[in-house]
């Protein structure tokens, strides 16, 4: 079921660090008001700081997204691999046993 969302994903991810990075000035700009009130320009600096820190982690969850999904890719393409391998090798074993019950029973007939 993971997999239905991963090309939702796939095309999210590269955004949101891109998101992220315009979201930041957006916190940064200091209205003229914030300098008559020092309380209200306290909250506001440290909202700004929370947001910056909010932008920085949304950045390195993206990136650490990007790597569990180049790792889910690369999963996947070696499990396709395998799966390719037992069906070669269960055509094989098949064939096998089909001779062998094709010699036993010219083997019982005779």
């Amino acid at each position: 079921m993971a997999f239905q969302f991963l090309p939702i994903i796939k095309v999210v991810a590269p955004y949101i660090a891109q998101v992220a990075t315009a979201a930041i000035p957006a916190f940064t700009a200091k209205p003229d008001t914030a300098k008559s009130d020092p309380i209200l320009a306290k909250q506001i600096e440290e909202l700004q700081a929370a947001a910056t820190q909010n932008a920085e982690s949304i950045h390195l969850l993206a990136e650490n997204l990007q790597t569990t999904i180049q790792g889910l890719e690369a999963a996947a393409i070696e499990s396709r691999r395998q799966a390719r391998l037992f069906k070669i090798w269960l055509g094989v074993s098949l064939g096998g046993s089909a001779i062998a019950v094709i010699v036993a029973g010219v083997a019982l007939l005779n």
